[in-house]
């Protein structure tokens, strides 16, 4: 479960977030802020693992509110102004929202927060550990499909459209491959062509410029050998 605040002056902001949180059922709302200094009296005897915050807000503005925190949470920011990216950035935000944000976008955000910490888990562990129940939602159509990163076979281009091939089943989303694969743990998932990136653990054997997963079988691209040769290291 994530728990999350949401940092705004405008209660329309916060409806929107609260609406689209309550689509992922891993997400638990602890506390509406509106404004910094309410914020920081709350974070002073609560933790959250993700913060929404916005950056023009009276007396205390996002950017500075951040700075006063020694270990501060994740963070995406969610604003109308994109001259502060380059700002945000340099705080190692998560990502940034433009006010209006569609589904769509405020998902993708909120999938790079449990990428970010899964990949945060494996650098600190030698043992490669992955969360129980570690998912991501998919949009295909008019639908938003839930996904167990583990049930990933391996994700294929398919024009302007990425296809994630599991264990069950083919979902397509309307993705490129280059924003997809940042979605997914470099510890897990190897690209291996310029339009396939695959799941170490369901590789069964190389052979070679083929890949054999299952029944599948994935073309290893000439710019990746490198890539596979690091497996057998």
């Amino acid at each position: 479960m994530m728990k999350y605040l949401i940092i705004d002056d405008e209660h329309i902001a916060h409806k929107i977030i609260m609406e689209y949180c309550e689509m992922l059922p891993h997400m638990q709302l602890q506390k509406n802020c509106y404004s910094a200094l309410e914020a920081l009296e709350y974070l002073n005897t609560h933790q959250v693992d993700l913060i929404f915050l916005d950056l023009n807000m009276p007396k205390l503005k996002g950017f500075d509110f951040l700075k006063t925190l020694t270990n501060p949470p994740k963070v995406i920011v969610t604003t109308a102004y994109s001259e502060f990216a380059i700002d945000g950035y340099e705080l190692n935000i998560v990502d940034y929202l433009l006010k209006p944000f569609r589904f769509e976008r405020f998902l993708s955000a909120v999938n790079k927060v449990t990428s970010s910490d899964t990949n945060k888990i494996r650098k600190e562990s030698k043992e490669v550990v992955k969360p129980k129940g570690q998912h991501i939602f998919l949009k295909q159509n008019n639908s938003h499909i839930q996904v167990d990163v583990d049930d990933i076979l391996f994700i294929e281009a398919s024009g302007n459209y990425t296809k994630f091939v599991t264990k069950n089943n083919t979902i397509s989303i309307r993705e490129k491959i280059s924003d997809t694969i940042q979605l997914l743990s470099d510890n897990d998932f190897l690209q291996v062509h310029k339009s396939f990136a695959v799941a170490k653990k369901h590789i069964a054997r190389v052979e070679g410029n083929r890949i054999f997963i299952g029944d599948h079988i994935v073309p290893i691209g000439k710019l990746y050998k490198t890539n596979i040769n690091q497996l057998f290291k």
